[in-house]
């Protein structure tokens, strides 16, 4: 087993099931299958298979990082809900990290990064070397012109059109989901932090009722 602390990050906050393995800053396992649906079913045992792949057990780990979203309500749900289980079962911290900031991690200069909100939507968020400027917020994508800046660069779902519109250019992300998650758990696991909780922008209300999930307790 690695001597360094092992940190799990997973996340099904969009339409696929993600995990991967960290230890000392190296990436021992990463596991991304793109799925519309099923992340319930899929997500421990894919966990299982990334953890298998690195030769340890659940036992072993350090700390859990999760995606908190935005996204989608119920995968958010089902990655929040299966990291407070781990975590609590294990003794060990779990960290949310907000999908954003996924997005913007390892990035140099003004970011913006952005997730699809569905419905001619966007998540936005203002970042500058990684670290957040501003609240993350729901805009209708005629709206984006409005976040125009001086040497943007935008990174995530749509970013081209985004970019299109105000100007931008535009850039891959410099990690998968699921890395950038357990590498930010990684830089903050030893520090006090709340439990994982959904991050919900737009009104979970909205959400069709077959979606309704376990209720997050704080």
């Amino acid at each position: 087993m690695p001597s360094d602390p092992l940190i799990l990050g997973f996340d099904t906050s969009a339409a696929h099931c993600a995990a991967a393995l960290l230890s000392g800053g190296h990436c021992l396992a990463a596991w991304h299958e793109e799925m519309a649906k099923g992340q319930a079913e899929r997500l421990l045992p894919l966990v299982e298979d990334v953890l298998s792949d690195a030769g340890v057990a659940l036992s072993d780990l350090s700390a859990i990082g999760v995606g908190i979203g935005p996204g989608n309500f119920t995968g958010i749900r089902i990655s929040v809900a299966a990291a407070r289980g781990l975590a609590l079962s294990l003794g060990i911290p779990a960290l949310g990290v907000s999908g954003l900031e996924a997005l913007a991690f390892g990035t140099q200069g003004p970011v913006l990064a952005c997730l699809d909100a569905r419905r001619d939507h966007l998540y936005l968020q203002r970042f500058t070397d990684g670290l957040a400027q501003g609240e993350p917020e729901l805009v209708p994508f005629e709206s984006c012109s409005d976040w125009a800046d001086p040497g943007l660069t935008c990174i995530g779902q749509r970013a081209d059109e985004v970019a299109a519109r105000i100007g931008a250019t535009h850039a891959p992300a410099a990690f998968a989901p699921a890395l950038a998650i357990a590498r930010l758990t990684a830089a903050r696991w030893q520090a006090p932090a709340p439990r994982p909780a959904p991050l919900y922008i737009r009104d979970a209300g909205a959400a069709p009722a077959r979606e309704t999930g376990p209720v997050m307790l704080p």
